[in-house]
C-alpha cells in the first residue's frame, strides 16, 4: 500500500513468530529486515547496489546473514532517459517521478541530473507517495509543460501501474518505466529486468537456505538480461511514431 512506515512493525511480527527465513523485496523492506535481525537469514531482492546500501560486505562474499538478488532497476534510469529522448528528441525538460519515502530516491535524482546535464536536458523532480500524489504529479507535469517523464523504481508505484498508464495517456505524456508490467498495463515503454526471473532466483536461494546453506556463503546474484518493451497501442493513443531504430531493439512489442 506504500506505507513504508509500517515495515518495522511487520518485521518485528515475523521475528516474534520465530520464522526460519525472511524474504524482502524491493529495497525499503530489505533494509528494514536487515536492520531487524543479525541472526535470522534475510533474502533480499533490491533495485539498488546492496553494498552501498549496507546489506552486504561484498557481492561475492556477503559475510553476514543476508544475500539475494540485485536487479539494477535504479541504475538503469540513465538508459531509460536515453530511450525516452528517442521518442521526444526535442524535449528540453523531462520529469523524474520518485517516491520520497523510498531510500533510492535521492541517489536516483543525483544520477539523473548528471546524465540529463550531459545531454542538455533539464530534469524536474516530482515526488509522490500516495495515489492522490500521483494524480497531482501528472497535473504538475502538464502545468509546467514537461514533455515526458521517467518513473523511478518503487514498489508502491508498481502497485499503481494502471493509474500511471491512465494518467499518462489522459495527459498525453510519454513515460518510461522500470519493468514490463507497466506497458502490459497500458504504459508506453519499459526497460529493465524480469521480475519473474528475480523471484525465481530468490526461490532457488530460499530452498538452499532452508536446507542449511548460510547466506554468507551465497554470492549476491546480479541480473544480466534487460528487456525493452514497447506498447504500440499506447504510442498510437499518444500520437507518437515509434522510431524504427527503437522498434528494432525492442525485445517485445505489444500490438
Amino acid at each position: 500500500e506504500g506505507y513504508y512506515g509500517r515495515l518495522p512493525g511487520m518485521a518485528a511480527e515475523l521475528l516474534r513468530r520465530d520464522v526460519a527465513l525472511i524474504v524482502a523485496s524491493p529495497t525499503p523492506p530489505a533494509l528494514v529486515a536487515k536492520a531487524a535481525t543479525t541472526t535470522v537469514p534475510v533474502l533480499f531482492g533490491v533495485t539498488d547496489d546492496p553494498v552501498k546500501l549496507g546489506l552486504v560486505a561484498s557481492l561475492a562474499r556477503p559475510d553476514a546473514n543476508a544475500t539475494g538478488v540485485y536487479f539494477f532497476l535504479s541504475d538503469l534510469a540513465v538508459k531509460q532517459l536515453g530511450l525516452l529522448r528517442e521518442f521526444a528528441p526535442a524535449a528540453a525538460r523531462i520529469g523524474l517521478l520518485v517516491n520520497p519515502d523510498n531510500a533510492n530516491s535521492e541517489a536516483l535524482t543525483r544520477e539523473m541530473e548528471v546524465a540529463a546535464s550531459a545531454i542538455g536536458v533539464q530534469i524536474e523532480v516530482i515526488r509522490a507517495n500516495d495515489s492522490s500524489g500521483i494524480d497531482a504529479a501528472f497535473a504538475t507535469l502538464v502545468r509546467n509543460k514537461i514533455s515526458a517523464v521517467v518513473v523511478g523504481a518503487d514498489a508502491f508505484f508498481f502497485s499503481r501501474r494502471l493509474q500511471f498508464a491512465t494518467q499518462a495517456t489522459r495527459h498525453a505524456i510519454p513515460a518510461v518505466y522500470t519493468v514490463r508490467e507497466f506497458p502490459e498495463a497500458g504504459g508506453l515503454m519499459s526497460y529493465g529486468t524480469s521480475l519473474i526471473e528475480v523471484f525465481r532466483q530468490l526461490g532457488v536461494y530460499a530452498g538452499r537456505i532452508l536446507k542449511g546453506a548460510k547466506p554468507a556463503d551465497l554470492p549476491v546474484v546480479q541480473s544480466t538480461r534487460f528487456d525493452l518493451v514497447i506498447n504500440l497501442i499506447t504510442a498510437k493513443a499518444l500520437g507518437l511514431t515509434v522510431p524504427d531504430t527503437l522498434l528494432a531493439r525492442a525485445d517485445e512489442v505489444i500490438e
